[in-house]
């Protein structure tokens, strides 16, 4: 245990149960990104689907996750993949947090945060990046998709990773009807198709998705 790690286990014994200050927080993440203890950073960002859970590190944007899915099962995931050492750190997220709030405005059209890969390897990699390339607007079928990604073939697997995408809006490619197109070529049953249909079911989602 370091000694920040007993700071804080020390300090948490004398909080009240309205938890620490805001100032005291503010504190420990300032001395955690000092030693080098801080990795991932989140914040719950607000958004007309109701609170987004985006996670940074100092390579980029790491995670965007949907309000359904749970806060612990997010950060357990981040923990896994990333590193252990999370905090929540909102002022970190806040140019994250300003540009989401410019795209749902209709005011932005292209993210600046560069994009940390870790959550993703190989060809799934490969398939976001290609879609992460293509312009506001346009569509690409999931087999073009593949052919860029390296495997022409791969229209299945290009589908099922879209469909497990870590990065929406900055890989947006989770509306079938946005800016990766399904392709015929794709079986009726593939993860693929059901998820895309499933995120194009609610209007909401599908109003803002077909943004992408």
């Amino acid at each position: 245990m370091t000694d920040i790690d007993r700071e804080l286990s020390e300090a948490a014994r004398g909080l009240p149960v309205t938890g620490p200050s805001q100032q005291a927080l503010d504190g420990l993440l300032a001395r955690a990104e000092k030693e080098g203890l801080l990795d991932v950073a989140y914040a719950q960002v607000d958004s007309p689907l109701g609170p987004l859970t985006v996670a940074t590190t100092s390579r980029g944007l790491v995670r965007v996750a949907y309000p359904e899915r749970p806060l612990d099962q997010v950060l357990e995931g981040l923990a896994d993949a990333v590193s252990p050492r999370i905090l929540e750190a909102p002022a970190r997220l806040d140019p994250i947090r300003r540009e989401l709030e410019e795209y749902f405005e209709g005011r932005r059209r292209q993210f600046e945060t560069p994009i940390d890969w870790a959550l993703t390897r190989g060809f799934f990699r490969r398939v976001l990046q290609a879609t992460a390339a293509i312009d506001y607007g346009d569509v690409c079928t999931y087999s073009e998709v593949a052919a860029r990604a390296g495997s022409e073939r791969a229209v299945r697997a290009t589908g099922n990773g879209l469909g497990s995408n870590p990065m929406p809006w900055w890989c947006p490619a989770i509306a079938w009807c946005a800016r990766a197109a399904v392709s015929a070529a794709i079986p009726a049953g593939s993860t693929a198709r059901s998820s895309c249909w499933a995120s194009s079911a609610t209007e909401s989602r599908s109003r803002l998705t077909s943004r992408e």
